[in-house]
């Protein structure tokens, strides 16, 4: 992995991006994303994560955030991933209701066959390509990529009609997540 890919200050504010093993569409059951957010929510109140900006798609997730108690950034994030990828692949399990059950269990089976320090399913991709934001012209950057995700791939017309990420915050609403810090960009 690359050195720009790392997450090197720990008390940094970082864009992550995280997918699903080969790109999977695990995300269009509202039940997987509130999987996500439950986690993110105890992440900002047990963890010590702040949380400036975010977005789940259907295959992936963004995140600009930090960690303020002390514990790497990397550690944090990988917490949250170990856990979640567990509790969706549960959740997959358990839901009846759940058409692509065998496809997507099978896809998570052959992932861990090729991963070295993952046993019976591995649900996320190893890499999360971290950038340290700088500066505030790039800290808008990543906050308005994050917010246009859904709306470039045709899925609103605005990104504050998007419910699953913080652009309703930046709106001047109450989103899914409580304490979101709303980066004020000024120019």
């Amino acid at each position: 992995m690359s050195r720009n890919y790392k997450f090197g200050n720990p008390e940094g504010l970082y864009f992550v991006s995280f997918s699903v093993v080969y790109w999977l569409d695990v995300f269009t059951r509202n039940s997987y994303k509130n999987i996500l957010l439950e986690s993110l929510t105890f992440c900002q109140e047990q963890k010590g994560m702040e949380i400036v900006a975010w977005c789940i798609m259907t295959s992936h997730v963004h995140l600009v955030f930090r960690s303020v108690k002390g514990q790497k950034p990397e550690l944090l994030l990988g917490d949250f991933k170990r856990f979640t990828g567990r509790a969706l692949v549960k959740a997959i399990k358990e839901n009846t209701r759940e058409s692509r059950k065998e496809f997507l269990l099978e896809q998570f089976k052959k992932a861990a066959t090729n991963s070295s320090n993952v046993r019976h399913y591995q649900f996320w991709r190893h890499d999360n390509k971290p950038i340290e934001l700088w500066s505030n012209r790039v800290i808008e950057q990543k906050v308005n990529y994050i917010h246009q995700n859904p709306v470039e791939a045709g899925l609103v017309y605005k990104p504050e009609d998007y419910i699953y990420s913080s652009a309703l915050d930046y709106a001047g609403e109450q989103g899914l997540l409580d304490n979101i810090i709303v980066f004020r960009m000024y120019h």
